[in-house]
């Protein structure tokens, strides 16, 4: 499995292949929660480059910075050291109004706990990114009606959130963070409250808007769903430790296995 000295090799898009330049850059990235003796130190020197139009899952055992790192890449979170950039412009800086702009404009959130609003029905839900943007809603009536029938769920469009099971609220938050064509996706375990055939419907969906240009990065728990990413990058203890293609659902478990098998023993658990 790749290491941090030999990733190139198992990078998508190097130099000379033709491939555009990167769309997301992170670079020395480090983070750390708390101070003193108790400080976590959820990164550690993370750097990342992710090329428009590619999916890339990020994986790790629980407590190796995933989260955190997705934070941090979707301007939810500011690192202690390091810097990030989207098209070469640096955001990790900038002023909370620009940061609030730059999310509406470039990126769509999938969260691990959906955080749909109970009031409004699963359209409405889906149709909220282009309200909070000032956009009209018949703008979007079709798309929201495309989304929700790709998800699976063109039938539950008027029910509201309490009407709807856990897997399906998910379905629904995936929906809304595809309606405006975010550049990039940005995806916290899209699969883990859904059962098979659900989750292999969402995984579709993300492969197929990728297809289509759209970038994502996505963290999970999930080799079949990494699989289907043209990257899996591998962390522990807060530090990426290596990266394999997808395509082959063996490959990424042999791979998880050796990131899980080669930690210390009574290693100390890093932020999520």
């Amino acid at each position: 499995m790749p290491t941090n000295t030999d990733r190139s090799t198992a990078t998508v898009g190097e130099p000379g292949g033709g491939r555009p330049s990167p769309l997301l850059e992170a670079h020395a990235l480090t983070r750390a929660f708390g101070g003193g003796a108790t400080a976590v130190q959820a990164l550690r020197d993370v750097d990342l480059t992710v090329e428009e139009g590619e999916l890339v899952a990020i994986m790790g055992p629980s407590g190796s910075g995933k989260s955190t790192l997705l934070h941090i890449l979707g301007a939810l979170d500011r690192p202690d050291a390091g810097s990030v950039s989207i098209d070469g412009r640096r955001y990790d800086d900038l002023a909370d109004r620009e940061l609030t702009r730059l999310r509406g404009e470039v990126f769509g959130f999938v969260f691990q706990f959906f955080n749909l609003l109970p009031t409004l029905s699963a359209a409405e839900n889906v149709l909220l990114p282009a309200l909070v943007n000032g956009e009209r809603p018949a703008r979007y009536a079709t798309r929201v009606d495309s989304l929700l029938g790709r998800v699976g769920l063109g039938d539950r469009a008027a029910h509201l959130p309490t009407e709807l099971s856990g897997g399906e609220q998910q379905r629904v938050a995936i929906a809304r963070a595809l309606l405006r064509r975010p550049r990039l996706v940005l995806a916290d375990e899209p699969t883990g409250n859904l059962d098979s055939k659900a989750g292999g419907t969402v995984m579709r969906l993300l492969r197929a808007v990728v297809d289509e240009g759209q970038t994502v990065v996505m963290v999970t728990h999930d080799p079949g769903a990494a699989a289907l990413a043209d990257r899996v990058v591998f962390l522990r203890d807060g530090q990426i430790v290596g990266e394999v293609e997808g395509g082959d659902t063996a490959r990424v478990i042999d791979a998880f296995g050796e990131v899980e098998a080669s930690a210390p023993a009574g290693a100390e658990r890093t932020s999520t």
